[in-house]
């Protein structure tokens, strides 16, 4: 049996940056956590650097890319959070280089937060499952960009712009193979349910047997508390976390 997940320390942080490739990527088990902060006085920001143009096989990618934005921004809202900025990547095929780094770091030094969250950067997710290129391509790059987004000489231009550098003190990668840490999510899976089911085009689309926003995060917060030694937890949200 593995070691038990230990707590993120929630003490280090008072603001947060989402980084994700699609509109629903947050929903699968993050914004549990982003409940509990947004409920505990901290301030959740979202970037989002395509639309999700490319995810619905019925519907064209001119008409989806509004319809998957504004079913984020609504998902967004039932969790706290006002702020969703999305970037001009297209969906599919956002390739990890220089001009996606300084997208992110650009992100992030509007935003300025202590905590970035991102989506797995390795070739499987947490438990097996292909992990998709976009979801690679901004997980390593969100790595990359919080260093770059503290050093003046890396994108001097974003300095020009006005964007000073700014130093993040956490990343956490949701859904990873490598999570050694948890967020507790005990009283806040409705709100996720809730947060996912906003996504009703896109979730309308998916296969028959699909499992159900309930019962696809039962699973995933649920199995993260079976990874965590307190009792008291009956659902959690796993993490790699990476000190800075």
């Amino acid at each position: 049996m593995s070691e038990a997940l230990q707590p993120l320390d929630e003490d280090r942080f008072d603001s947060v940056l989402c980084v994700v490739a699609h509109p629903d990527d947050i929903e699968y088990g993050t914004s549990a956590a982003v409940s509990r902060w947004t409920a505990a006085g901290k301030r959740v920001a979202y970037y989002l650097l395509t639309r999700g143009e490319a995810g619905i096989d019925g519907m064209d990618p001119v008409d989806a890319a509004p319809a998957r934005a504004d079913e984020e921004r609504a998902s967004a809202a039932v969790v706290g959070v006002e702020s969703v900025e999305f970037g001009d990547w297209t969906d599919g095929v956002v390739e990890h280089g220089i001009p996606l780094r300084r997208d992110i770091a650009a992100a992030i030094r509007r935003q300025r937060p202590d905590l970035v969250v991102t989506l797995c950067r390795h070739e499987t997710f947490d438990g097996g499952g292909l992990n998709q290129a976009d979801h690679r391509a901004v997980g390593l790059a969100t790595l990359d960009a919080v260093a770059d987004a503290g050093n003046r000489w890396i994108h001097p231009e974003l300095a020009a712009d006005g964007l000073e550098p700014w130093h993040v003190s956490v990343l956490a990668f949701a859904a990873s193979p490598q999570s050694g840490h948890y967020v507790d999510v005990t009283g806040h899976l409705d709100a996720a349910v809730e947060s996912l089911e906003e996504h009703r085009v896109y979730n309308a689309a998916l296969p028959a047997d699909f499992p159900a926003p309930r019962q696809l995060l039962e699973a995933i917060l649920g199995g993260g508390a079976q990874r965590v030694a307190d009792p008291e937890v009956s659902h959690a949200l796993a993490l790699e976390v990476v000190e800075r």
